[in-house]
Protein backbone atom coordinates (compact mmCIF):
# COMPACT_ATOMS: atom_id res chain seq x y z
CA UNK A 1 0.00 0.00 0.00
CA UNK A 2 1.01 3.69 -0.63
CA UNK A 3 -0.51 6.93 0.41
CA UNK A 4 0.34 10.20 -1.45
CA UNK A 5 -0.23 13.21 0.57
CA UNK A 6 0.76 16.95 0.41
CA UNK A 7 1.83 19.28 3.62
CA UNK A 8 -0.91 19.90 4.95
CA UNK A 9 -2.05 23.15 6.43
CA UNK A 10 -4.94 23.63 8.00
CA UNK A 11 -7.37 26.15 10.15
CA UNK A 12 -9.10 30.06 10.17
CA UNK A 13 -6.85 32.53 9.41
CA UNK A 14 -4.28 30.33 7.75
CA UNK A 15 -4.03 31.76 4.58
CA UNK A 16 -0.97 33.47 5.08
CA UNK A 17 1.02 30.40 5.64
CA UNK A 18 0.78 29.50 2.12
CA UNK A 19 3.24 32.63 1.31
CA UNK A 20 5.75 31.47 3.87
CA UNK A 21 5.11 27.60 1.90
CA UNK A 22 5.99 29.50 -1.05
CA UNK A 23 9.03 31.14 0.08
CA UNK A 24 10.66 27.54 1.65
CA UNK A 25 9.67 26.20 -1.50
CA UNK A 26 12.61 28.88 -3.08
CA UNK A 27 9.96 31.33 -4.73
CA UNK A 28 11.49 34.33 -6.63
CA UNK A 29 8.75 35.38 -9.26
CA UNK A 30 5.61 33.09 -8.31
CA UNK A 31 2.84 32.69 -10.43
CA UNK A 32 -0.71 33.09 -8.19
CA UNK A 33 -3.63 31.46 -10.60
CA UNK A 34 -7.19 32.49 -9.47
CA UNK A 35 -10.40 33.69 -11.39
CA UNK A 36 -12.50 36.92 -11.36
CA UNK A 37 -14.91 35.82 -8.58
CA UNK A 38 -11.98 35.50 -5.69
CA UNK A 39 -10.27 38.90 -6.75
CA UNK A 40 -13.56 40.42 -6.29
CA UNK A 41 -14.61 38.54 -3.03
CA UNK A 42 -10.74 40.19 -1.99
CA UNK A 43 -8.71 36.86 -1.18
CA UNK A 44 -6.41 37.61 -3.51
CA UNK A 45 -5.75 41.13 -2.66
CA UNK A 46 -5.32 39.58 1.26
CA UNK A 47 -3.06 36.92 -0.45
CA UNK A 48 -1.02 39.67 -2.66
CA UNK A 49 -0.73 41.10 0.92
CA UNK A 50 0.69 37.96 2.30
CA UNK A 51 3.12 37.46 -0.12
CA UNK A 52 4.39 41.11 0.23
CA UNK A 53 5.03 40.70 3.79
CA UNK A 54 7.95 37.27 2.69
CA UNK A 55 9.59 40.08 0.17
CA UNK A 56 7.60 37.87 -2.27
CA UNK A 57 5.51 39.68 -5.78
CA UNK A 58 3.42 37.30 -7.87
CA UNK A 59 2.36 37.33 -11.36
CA UNK A 60 -1.54 37.07 -11.32
CA UNK A 61 -3.07 34.81 -13.96
CA UNK A 62 -6.78 34.79 -14.06
CA UNK A 63 -7.96 34.33 -17.37
CA UNK A 64 -9.39 30.64 -17.26
CA UNK A 65 -12.99 29.46 -17.03
CA UNK A 66 -14.85 26.78 -15.22
CA UNK A 67 -13.30 22.97 -16.83
CA UNK A 68 -10.40 24.41 -17.62
CA UNK A 69 -9.80 23.98 -21.22
CA UNK A 70 -7.01 22.97 -23.29
CA UNK A 71 -5.79 26.06 -24.81
CA UNK A 72 -6.20 28.71 -21.65
CA UNK A 73 -3.77 26.15 -19.89
CA UNK A 74 -1.31 26.77 -22.73
CA UNK A 75 -1.89 30.44 -22.49
CA UNK A 76 -1.23 30.13 -18.65
CA UNK A 77 1.87 28.34 -19.73
CA UNK A 78 3.04 31.24 -21.69
CA UNK A 79 2.52 33.58 -19.39
CA UNK A 80 4.70 31.62 -16.43
CA UNK A 81 7.14 31.63 -19.29
CA UNK A 82 7.08 35.16 -20.23
CA UNK A 83 7.55 35.97 -16.43
CA UNK A 84 10.66 33.52 -15.18
CA UNK A 85 8.04 32.27 -13.16
CA UNK A 86 9.05 29.20 -10.47
CA UNK A 87 7.02 28.11 -7.48
CA UNK A 88 3.21 28.15 -8.94
CA UNK A 89 0.55 29.25 -6.46
CA UNK A 90 -3.84 27.93 -6.83
CA UNK A 91 -5.52 30.13 -4.91
CA UNK A 92 -9.22 28.67 -6.26
CA UNK A 93 -11.14 25.92 -7.10
CA UNK A 94 -10.95 22.43 -8.81
CA UNK A 95 -10.85 24.71 -12.16
CA UNK A 96 -7.93 26.75 -11.25
CA UNK A 97 -5.99 23.75 -9.50
CA UNK A 98 -6.35 21.75 -12.20
CA UNK A 99 -5.48 24.38 -14.34
CA UNK A 100 -2.04 25.38 -12.44
CA UNK A 101 -1.26 21.51 -12.37
CA UNK A 102 -1.86 21.77 -16.11
CA UNK A 103 0.76 24.78 -16.16
CA UNK A 104 3.42 23.09 -13.75
CA UNK A 105 3.11 20.20 -16.49
CA UNK A 106 4.11 22.20 -19.32
CA UNK A 107 6.53 23.75 -17.43
CA UNK A 108 8.78 20.96 -17.32
CA UNK A 109 7.77 18.89 -19.73
CA UNK A 110 6.57 20.83 -23.03
CA UNK A 111 4.63 19.79 -25.95
CA UNK A 112 0.61 19.95 -25.34
CA UNK A 113 -1.16 19.32 -21.81
CA UNK A 114 -3.25 16.39 -24.24
CA UNK A 115 -0.26 14.52 -24.92
CA UNK A 116 -0.24 13.75 -21.29
CA UNK A 117 -3.49 11.83 -20.91
CA UNK A 118 -3.62 8.54 -18.39
CA UNK A 119 -0.73 7.83 -15.53
CA UNK A 120 2.50 8.98 -15.04
CA UNK A 121 3.36 10.43 -18.79
CA UNK A 122 4.49 13.70 -17.25
CA UNK A 123 7.76 12.41 -16.41
CA UNK A 124 10.12 15.55 -15.78
CA UNK A 125 10.21 16.85 -12.36
CA UNK A 126 7.15 20.23 -12.13
CA UNK A 127 7.97 23.43 -10.36
CA UNK A 128 6.58 23.55 -6.92
CA UNK A 129 2.88 23.16 -5.87
CA UNK A 130 1.57 25.46 -3.25
CA UNK A 131 -2.74 25.07 -3.38
CA UNK A 132 -5.30 27.23 -1.65
CA UNK A 133 -8.40 25.78 -2.14
CA UNK A 134 -11.68 28.03 -2.10
CA UNK A 135 -14.69 25.82 -2.55
CA UNK A 136 -15.40 22.14 -0.14
CA UNK A 137 -15.06 19.36 -2.45
CA UNK A 138 -12.68 19.35 -5.15
CA UNK A 139 -9.99 16.89 -3.62
CA UNK A 140 -7.70 18.90 -6.16
CA UNK A 141 -5.80 20.47 -3.66
CA UNK A 142 -4.02 16.87 -2.18
CA UNK A 143 -4.93 14.85 -5.62
CA UNK A 144 -2.07 13.65 -8.32
CA UNK A 145 -5.29 14.00 -10.69
CA UNK A 146 -5.35 17.18 -13.20
CA UNK A 147 -8.88 16.94 -15.39
CA UNK A 148 -8.71 19.14 -18.22
CA UNK A 149 -11.17 19.64 -21.15
CA UNK A 150 -10.03 18.38 -24.83
CA UNK A 151 -11.93 21.06 -26.62
CA UNK A 152 -11.46 19.53 -29.92
CA UNK A 153 -13.41 16.44 -29.10
CA UNK A 154 -15.83 17.92 -25.96
CA UNK A 155 -14.91 15.76 -23.40
CA UNK A 156 -12.62 15.71 -20.76
CA UNK A 157 -9.44 14.09 -20.23
CA UNK A 158 -7.60 12.51 -16.94
CA UNK A 159 -3.89 12.97 -15.89
CA UNK A 160 -2.61 11.36 -13.48
CA UNK A 161 0.84 11.01 -12.12
CA UNK A 162 2.35 10.88 -8.45
CA UNK A 163 4.30 14.43 -9.53
CA UNK A 164 0.88 16.32 -9.47
CA UNK A 165 0.69 15.59 -5.72
CA UNK A 166 1.03 19.37 -4.73
CA UNK A 167 4.02 20.62 -1.86
CA UNK A 168 1.55 22.01 0.09
CA UNK A 169 -2.03 22.68 0.50
CA UNK A 170 -3.80 25.37 2.92
CA UNK A 171 -7.13 25.08 3.90
CA UNK A 172 -8.50 28.10 5.71
CA UNK A 173 -12.60 27.83 6.27
CA UNK A 174 -12.78 31.13 5.83
CA UNK A 175 -12.33 30.97 2.35
CA UNK A 176 -15.07 29.19 1.56
CA UNK A 177 -17.95 31.71 2.49
CA UNK A 178 -18.07 33.67 -0.81
CA UNK A 179 -18.67 30.58 -2.68
CA UNK A 180 -22.52 30.67 -4.48
CA UNK A 181 -25.08 28.44 -3.23
CA UNK A 182 -24.87 26.30 -6.43
CA UNK A 183 -21.23 25.83 -6.65
CA UNK A 184 -21.44 25.07 -2.57
CA UNK A 185 -23.76 22.14 -3.51
CA UNK A 186 -22.05 21.17 -6.50
CA UNK A 187 -18.29 20.95 -4.75
CA UNK A 188 -20.01 19.13 -1.84
CA UNK A 189 -21.35 16.54 -3.71
CA UNK A 190 -17.96 15.99 -5.60
CA UNK A 191 -16.88 15.27 -1.85
CA UNK A 192 -19.76 12.56 -1.20
CA UNK A 193 -19.02 10.75 -4.71
CA UNK A 194 -15.29 10.99 -3.56
CA UNK A 195 -16.04 9.46 -0.33
CA UNK A 196 -18.09 6.99 -1.52
CA UNK A 197 -16.64 5.78 -4.94
CA UNK A 198 -12.95 5.59 -3.38
CA UNK A 199 -14.33 3.47 -0.72
CA UNK A 200 -16.01 0.72 -2.91
CA UNK A 201 -12.48 0.81 -5.36
CA UNK A 202 -11.05 -1.80 -6.79
CA UNK A 203 -7.85 0.05 -5.09
CA UNK A 204 -9.22 0.75 -2.09
CA UNK A 205 -7.18 0.09 1.52
CA UNK A 206 -7.30 0.24 4.90
CA UNK A 207 -5.45 3.55 4.78
CA UNK A 208 -8.20 5.40 2.56
CA UNK A 209 -11.09 3.71 3.71
CA UNK A 210 -11.27 5.70 7.24
CA UNK A 211 -11.06 9.05 5.52
CA UNK A 212 -13.35 7.97 2.64
CA UNK A 213 -16.00 6.79 5.85
CA UNK A 214 -15.15 9.81 7.61
CA UNK A 215 -15.92 12.52 4.32
CA UNK A 216 -19.21 10.61 3.42
CA UNK A 217 -20.84 11.03 7.04
CA UNK A 218 -19.42 14.95 7.33
CA UNK A 219 -20.44 16.12 4.01
CA UNK A 220 -24.20 14.70 4.26
CA UNK A 221 -24.15 15.66 7.76
CA UNK A 222 -22.90 18.95 7.39
CA UNK A 223 -23.50 20.43 3.77
CA UNK A 224 -27.01 21.23 4.00
CA UNK A 225 -26.55 23.67 7.13
CA UNK A 226 -23.49 25.54 5.06
CA UNK A 227 -26.42 26.36 2.37
CA UNK A 228 -28.53 27.54 5.10
CA UNK A 229 -26.24 29.60 7.11
CA UNK A 230 -23.07 30.60 4.71
CA UNK A 231 -21.22 32.29 7.58
CA UNK A 232 -21.60 29.21 9.97
CA UNK A 233 -17.90 28.63 10.72
CA UNK A 234 -18.70 25.03 12.28
CA UNK A 235 -20.09 23.47 9.35
CA UNK A 236 -17.90 25.39 7.00
CA UNK A 237 -14.71 24.33 8.71
CA UNK A 238 -16.48 20.36 8.84
CA UNK A 239 -16.97 20.53 5.40
CA UNK A 240 -13.36 21.86 4.66
CA UNK A 241 -12.14 18.77 6.64
CA UNK A 242 -14.83 16.21 4.39
CA UNK A 243 -13.24 18.04 1.37
CA UNK A 244 -9.50 17.07 2.53
CA UNK A 245 -10.22 13.66 3.74
CA UNK A 246 -12.10 12.61 0.92
CA UNK A 247 -9.26 14.15 -1.58
CA UNK A 248 -6.86 11.56 0.64
CA UNK A 249 -9.15 8.89 -0.16
CA UNK A 250 -9.86 9.36 -3.76
CA UNK A 251 -6.54 10.20 -5.07
CA UNK A 252 -4.60 7.06 -3.16
CA UNK A 253 -7.81 4.54 -3.90
CA UNK A 254 -8.58 6.12 -7.43
CA UNK A 255 -12.44 6.60 -8.03
CA UNK A 256 -15.24 4.76 -10.44
CA UNK A 257 -18.16 4.69 -12.93
CA UNK A 258 -19.64 8.23 -11.69
CA UNK A 259 -16.63 9.79 -12.25
CA UNK A 260 -15.98 8.47 -15.21
CA UNK A 261 -19.99 9.43 -16.69
CA UNK A 262 -19.83 12.79 -15.36
CA UNK A 263 -16.16 13.51 -16.87
CA UNK A 264 -18.19 13.25 -20.59
CA UNK A 265 -20.91 15.25 -19.42
CA UNK A 266 -18.94 18.26 -18.04
CA UNK A 267 -16.55 17.82 -21.33
CA UNK A 268 -19.51 17.66 -23.87
CA UNK A 269 -21.56 20.50 -21.86
CA UNK A 270 -19.10 22.01 -20.10
CA UNK A 271 -21.03 21.56 -16.89
CA UNK A 272 -20.39 21.74 -13.22
CA UNK A 273 -19.04 18.55 -12.50
CA UNK A 274 -20.32 18.13 -8.69
CA UNK A 275 -23.74 18.67 -10.21
CA UNK A 276 -23.66 15.57 -12.72
CA UNK A 277 -22.07 13.53 -9.69
CA UNK A 278 -25.29 14.47 -7.90
CA UNK A 279 -27.20 13.07 -10.45
CA UNK A 280 -25.27 10.33 -11.45
CA UNK A 281 -24.27 8.81 -7.56
CA UNK A 282 -27.31 6.71 -6.90
CA UNK A 283 -27.71 5.43 -10.09
CA UNK A 284 -24.09 4.27 -10.26
CA UNK A 285 -24.76 2.57 -6.52
CA UNK A 286 -27.51 0.41 -7.68
CA UNK A 287 -25.35 -0.99 -10.29
CA UNK A 288 -22.25 -1.89 -8.36
CA UNK A 289 -24.78 -2.90 -5.47
CA UNK A 290 -26.29 -5.51 -7.57
CA UNK A 291 -22.85 -7.33 -8.17
CA UNK A 292 -21.64 -7.04 -4.99
CA UNK A 293 -23.60 -4.74 -2.12
CA UNK A 294 -21.44 -5.77 1.03
CA UNK A 295 -19.51 -2.64 1.19
CA UNK A 296 -22.25 -0.57 1.09
CA UNK A 297 -23.07 -1.59 4.73
CA UNK A 298 -20.24 0.48 5.86
CA UNK A 299 -21.41 3.21 4.23
CA UNK A 300 -25.44 2.97 5.57
CA UNK A 301 -23.61 2.70 8.56
CA UNK A 302 -21.37 5.74 8.48
CA UNK A 303 -24.43 7.84 7.95
CA UNK A 304 -26.61 6.21 10.51
CA UNK A 305 -29.48 4.44 8.36
CA UNK A 306 -30.67 1.51 10.53
CA UNK A 307 -30.86 -0.10 7.02
CA UNK A 308 -27.21 -1.10 7.96
CA UNK A 309 -28.63 -4.00 10.24
CA UNK A 310 -30.48 -5.54 7.01
CA UNK A 311 -29.30 -7.32 3.93
CA UNK A 312 -26.50 -5.72 2.21
CA UNK A 313 -28.97 -4.92 -0.36
CA UNK A 314 -31.25 -3.30 1.70
CA UNK A 315 -28.45 -1.06 3.00
CA UNK A 316 -26.79 -0.35 -0.44
CA UNK A 317 -30.45 0.73 -1.85
CA UNK A 318 -30.81 2.69 1.40
CA UNK A 319 -27.48 4.73 0.82
CA UNK A 320 -28.53 5.46 -3.49
CA UNK A 321 -31.92 7.04 -1.59
CA UNK A 322 -30.43 8.89 1.27
CA UNK A 323 -27.72 10.24 -1.49
CA UNK A 324 -30.96 11.28 -3.68
CA UNK A 325 -32.73 12.99 -1.09
CA UNK A 326 -29.59 15.08 -0.72
CA UNK A 327 -28.99 16.07 -3.78
CA UNK A 328 -32.76 17.40 -4.01
CA UNK A 329 -32.09 18.82 -0.56
CA UNK A 330 -29.54 21.30 -1.95
CA UNK A 331 -31.21 21.62 -5.36
CA UNK A 332 -29.47 19.34 -7.70
CA UNK A 333 -31.84 18.67 -11.26
CA UNK A 334 -34.01 15.37 -10.99
CA UNK A 335 -32.22 14.29 -14.28
CA UNK A 336 -29.49 14.56 -17.00
CA UNK A 337 -32.10 15.94 -19.28
CA UNK A 338 -33.10 19.21 -17.36
CA UNK A 339 -28.76 19.88 -18.01
CA UNK A 340 -28.93 19.64 -21.50
CA UNK A 341 -28.24 15.53 -22.27
CA UNK A 342 -30.26 14.10 -25.05
CA UNK A 343 -31.03 9.89 -26.10
CA UNK A 344 -28.43 10.74 -29.42
CA UNK A 345 -25.86 11.70 -26.91
CA UNK A 346 -25.66 8.84 -24.95
CA UNK A 347 -24.19 6.69 -27.02
CA UNK A 348 -21.11 8.74 -27.86
CA UNK A 349 -21.33 9.78 -23.92
CA UNK A 350 -20.98 5.79 -22.68
CA UNK A 351 -18.07 5.25 -25.09
CA UNK A 352 -15.80 7.67 -24.00
CA UNK A 353 -16.82 7.07 -20.15
CA UNK A 354 -15.37 3.45 -20.93
CA UNK A 355 -12.12 4.77 -21.99
CA UNK A 356 -11.92 6.96 -18.38
CA UNK A 357 -8.95 5.97 -16.55
CA UNK A 358 -11.93 5.93 -13.26
CA UNK A 359 -13.49 3.04 -14.84
CA UNK A 360 -10.35 0.55 -14.02
CA UNK A 361 -11.54 0.84 -10.46
CA UNK A 362 -14.85 0.21 -10.43
CA UNK A 363 -16.52 -2.43 -8.51
CA UNK A 364 -18.14 -3.20 -11.19
CA UNK A 365 -16.87 -3.99 -15.32
CA UNK A 366 -19.91 -2.36 -17.82
CA UNK A 367 -20.29 -3.21 -21.36
CA UNK A 368 -21.34 -0.31 -23.89
CA UNK A 369 -24.84 -1.20 -23.86
CA UNK A 370 -24.96 -1.34 -19.59
CA UNK A 371 -23.28 2.24 -19.70
CA UNK A 372 -25.85 3.47 -22.10
CA UNK A 373 -28.64 2.09 -19.97
CA UNK A 374 -26.91 3.76 -16.89
CA UNK A 375 -26.90 7.31 -18.66
CA UNK A 376 -30.33 6.73 -19.72
CA UNK A 377 -31.89 6.41 -16.16
CA UNK A 378 -30.56 9.15 -15.43
CA UNK A 379 -31.99 11.19 -17.85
Amino acid sequence: MKFHAPEIVFGLGSLQEAAHAAARLGAARPMLVTDGGLIEAGWVDEFLDCLRECGLTATVWQDLTPNPKDHEIADGYERYRENGCDVLVALGGGSVIDATKGIAVLASNGGHILDYEGVDRATAPIPPLVMIPTTSGTGADVSQFCIVTDTRRGTKITIIGRSLVPDVTVIDPRLLTTMPEWLNAATGLDALTHGIEAFVSLAHNPLTDHHALRAVGMVTDNLPHTIDDPLGMDARTAMAQASLEAGLAFTNAILGAAHAMSHQVGGLLDLPHGVINGILLPHVIRFNASADAEPFVDIARSLGLDEHRGTPEEAALAVADRVQRLAREVGVPTGLGALGVREEDLDRLARFALRDACMSTNPRTASHQQMVELYRAAL
